[in-house]
C-alpha cells in the first residue's frame, strides 16, 4: 500500500464531500492485521467523512456502514475515532453531544427551561449565529446540526467553541429542567461530563 493511498484526499462539489474511503484499509482494520500507520489513516478519513453520512454516494455508505456494523455500532465507531487524537477525538466527542442534543430536543422540560432562559438572555454568548428565534422541539436539534455542518466544513475549531458554548447554556437548562421533572436530576451531571470530553478533545496523545 503507498503513501498515496494512505493519504485522505478530499474535494468539494457543491455541499457535498466527494471523499474516497479505502476498501484496503477497512479490510486491514477488519482483518485486525492493519499497522499504526493505516489505523490512522482510516481513523482520519472517517473522522472527514462522517458528518456527510447524509449525502454519501451508495458504495462509499456501504463502506462506513461496513465499519459500523464491525465496531458494533456508532457508539463503537465512535470509541475507536476517539483512540486517535487530533481530528477524529474532536468529531468523535463533537458527536456525543450531537446525539445528546437530539435525545433531549423534544423533551417538555428542557423546551421549557430553555425557553424561560431566553426570556432573560436570547442569544447566549457565542450563539446568536446558531439559535433560531423562537424557542421549540427544534431548537437544540437545529445546534445539533450546525455542530455536524462545521465539522463538515473542516471548521473542527469552531465545531469546537459552538459545542462549548452551547455545554454553557446547558448547564442553566439542566438545572431548571431538574427542577421541573425529578427523572432529568442526572442531565447536569452528563452535561459536565461532556464539557471535559470537548475541553480535552484536542489534548495530543
Amino acid at each position: 500500500m503507498t503513501d498515496e493511498e494512505l493519504t485522505p484526499t478530499t474535494e468539494r462539489d457543491g455541499p457535498v464531500s466527494v471523499f474516497r474511503l479505502e476498501p484496503e484499509l477497512i479490510d486491514a482494520v477488519v482483518r485486525g492485521d492493519a499497522d499504526r500507520r493505516e489505523d490512522v489513516a482510516l481513523a482520519d478519513a472517517v473522522a472527514t467523512v462522517l458528518p456527510w453520512h447524509a449525502e454519501l454516494p451508495p458504495e462509499m455508505a456501504g463502506h462506513l456502514t461496513r465499519l459500523i456494523r464491525y465496531f458494533g455500532g456508532d457508539d463503537g465507531l465512535l470509541r475507536w475515532l476517539d483512540e486517535h487524537p487530533g481530528l477524529p477525538r474532536v468529531v468523535a466527542r463533537a458527536y456525543h453531544l450531537v446525539k445528546f442534543l437530539d435525545e433531549i430536543s423534544g423533551v417538555s422540560a428542557v423546551v421549557t427551561a430553555l425557553r424561560e432562559l431566553r426570556e432573560r438572555n436570547p442569544y447566549p454568548p457565542g450563539l446568536e449565529p446558531y439559535l433560531p428565534p423562537d424557542t421549540d422541539s427544534g431548537s437544540l436539534s437545529s445546534i445539533a446540526q450546525h455542530i455536524e455542518s462545521l465539522l463538515g466544513d473542516g471548521r473542527d475549531g469552531d465545531a469546537v467553541a459552538l459545542s462549548l458554548a452551547t455545554i454553557e447554556m446547558l448547564t442553566a437548562v439542566a438545572r431548571r429542567a431538574a427542577q421541573r421533572d425529578p427523572e432529568l436530576r442526572g442531565l447536569g451531571e452528563y452535561v459536565e461530563q461532556l464539557r471535559r470530553e470537548i475541553e480535552g478533545a484536542r489534548a495530543p496523545g
